[in-house]
């Protein structure tokens, strides 16, 4: 199946890079936190272009996973194309292996896998973010607890499979960034 190799190159689209390059002429990993992430273009663009960058990195995580699963054959191929563009988010082939954390694409793939698994992973997110407040190491812990989670809840198998690798994938993009100090948006005010 051709789907992984899909998942990846859908998730190799930098958004992030390419938007702010056109509007404002840089690149956006050298401004603000130094990422590929919405965060980072709202830090940089403003909230609107943000949203956008949102979307489409959420997009680039779902439709390859539903394309998948549309066209059935084993339940390991979703899987696989889902972690895939995470992978190719965070190491994308059109912008120098240099990418964003995972976390919107994650959410795509989430949100095609099984739907309710999205809204449990962004409230466990936002409460992880309330009471860090650290950006980059709450969504490398909700990526660590959302397995066992989703494992306890009977989630279906294949969901699990996603966020195990899928954690691993976070986790190791997050390993560069754990003791990163950089501004937060909103986080860092009192």
């Amino acid at each position: 199946m051709l789907f992984p190799l899909l998942g990846y190159i859908s998730g190799s689209l930098p958004f992030a890079v390419w938007i702010t390059r056109w509007r404002k002429g840089i690149d956006i990993r050298a401004a603000g936190s130094g990422h590929a992430t919405t965060t980072n273009v709202i830090r940089t663009l403003g909230f609107g272009w943000g949203a956008l960058v949102l979307v489409l990195d959420t997009a680039k995580g779902f439709l390859p996973v539903y394309l998948a699963l549309r066209a059935g054959g084993a339940w390991y191929w979703p899987v696989l194309t889902g972690v895939c563009a995470v992978a190719g988010h965070i190491w994308p082939l059109f912008a120098d292996f240099r990418g964003g954390m995972g976390l919107a694409t994650t959410s795509g793939g989430l949100l095609a896998l099984y739907p309710l698994s999205f809204f449990l992973a962004l409230g466990v997110l936002i409460a992880i973010l309330l009471v860090w407040r650290h950006g980059a190491r709450a969504t490398v812990l909700t990526a660590v607890i959302l397995p066992p989670v989703f494992y306890l809840l009977r989630f279906p198998a294949p969901l699990v499979w996603f966020a195990v690798l899928d954690a691993v994938l976070i986790a190791l993009r997050f390993l560069s960034d754990w003791r990163r100090e950089y501004r937060e948006l909103w986080l860092d005010r009192e």
